[in-house]
C-alpha cells in the first residue's frame, strides 16, 4: 500500500503531551485511511512555504516518497505574515512557485501530489457571523495553479467556513484551542487561540478532506477505509 506524505503547518503537525489538547489534522487523518496505509507527517508549526523549503524541510520527503505514494501540501496561514521576510510569500508569486516546487518533488518519483488551501480561522461577529475569509488571496492561488498544473485542489478554505458557519460560534469553540485556565498542565492559564484546533476539530476538518478524495474517485478513494466495516477505529479514535 502507499504512504501518504504530509506537509504543511501548525493545522497539521503531529503533536505530543507538550502542547496536549493541540491536536493537527494529519495526526488523525488515519483514521480514514485503510489500515495499511501509512501516514508520515512532516508538518512543523509556524512553517510557510518559504521557511519549510529554506529548512530543507522538503529534502526529507523527496528521499523517502516513492512511486505510487501520495503527497498532501497544506500551506497559507505562515504565507501571508508580511512582517516577516523568513516566511513571507506573495499569493500570486512565490507562495504558488513554492508550491510548484512540491508538486515536483512527488512527480520526480512518480507520486501523487494533492494541494489544499489553507484551514479557515474562526473568526465572528458579536452577533455571530462568521467574518470574512482570513487567507485573504491565498486560496484562489492555490486552486489556480492546481488547475494549471493539473493537480487535485482540496478547497479546505471553502469546506471549513461552511463547517464553522453552520456549526457557529459556541459549538466551534470546542473545535479550535478555547481552554479553560487550570484544566491542561500545557496551558494552565488557558487559551483562546482560534487557529489551532483540538481534537475534535481535526477529526472534523480530516473528515472533509477524507470524503474529498473519494469524491476524487480512484487511487484517492482507494487510500479510505469503510467507514461501515471499520467502525471499530472510530470508536478507538474517541469519535464516536
Amino acid at each position: 500500500m502507499p504512504t501518504v506524505f504530509y506537509a504543511g503547518d501548525s493545522t497539521v503537525q503531529y503533536n505530543d503531551i507538550s502542547t496536549y489538547p493541540q491536536t493537527g489534522i494529519g495526526q488523525v487523518l488515519p483514521l480514514f485511511l485503510k489500515r495499511e496505509v501509512r501516514v508520515e507527517n512532516y508538518a512543523r508549526n509556524g512553517r510557510s512555504t518559504k521557511s519549510f523549503i529554506d529548512e530543507s524541510r522538503m529534502v526529507p520527503i523527496y528521499d523517502r516518497i516513492t512511486e505510487g505514494d501520495f503527497l498532501l501540501v497544506q500551506f497559507g496561514h505562515n504565507d501571508e505574515k508580511k512582517e516577516d521576510t523568513s516566511r513571507y510569500t506573495e499569493a500570486f508569486g512565490d507562495f504558488q512557485v513554492n508550491l510548484e516546487k512540491f508538486v515536483n518533488v512527488a512527480r520526480n518519483k512518480g507520486a501523487h501530489p494533492v494541494l489544499i488551501t489553507p484551514l479557515e480561522r474562526r473568526r465572528f461577529t458579536e452577533d455571530g457571523q462568521l467574518k470574512a475569509c482570513s487567507h485573504g488571496e491565498y486560496p484562489r492561488a492555490v486552486l489556480e495553479l492546481g488547475a494549471r498544473l493539473g493537480v487535485p485542489v482540496i478547497d479546505l478554505t471553502a469546506l471549513s467556513r461552511k463547517a464553522l458557519t453552520e456549526a457557529g460560534p459556541e459549538e466551534t469553540k470546542g473545535w479550535y484551542m478555547h481552554l479553560p485556565a487550570g484544566k491542561y498542565e500545557a496551558h494552565p492559564e488557558g487559551k483562546e487561540d482560534d487557529t489551532h484546533l483540538q481534537y475534535a476539530g481535526a477529526v472534523i476538518y480530516a473528515d472533509l478532506i477524507a470524503r474529498e478524495l473519494e469524491k476524487l474517485g480512484g487511487i484517492y478513494a482507494d487510500l479510505l477505509c469503510s467507514r461501515e466495516q471499520d467502525k471499530e477505529a472510530f470508536f478507538v479514535g474517541g469519535v464516536m
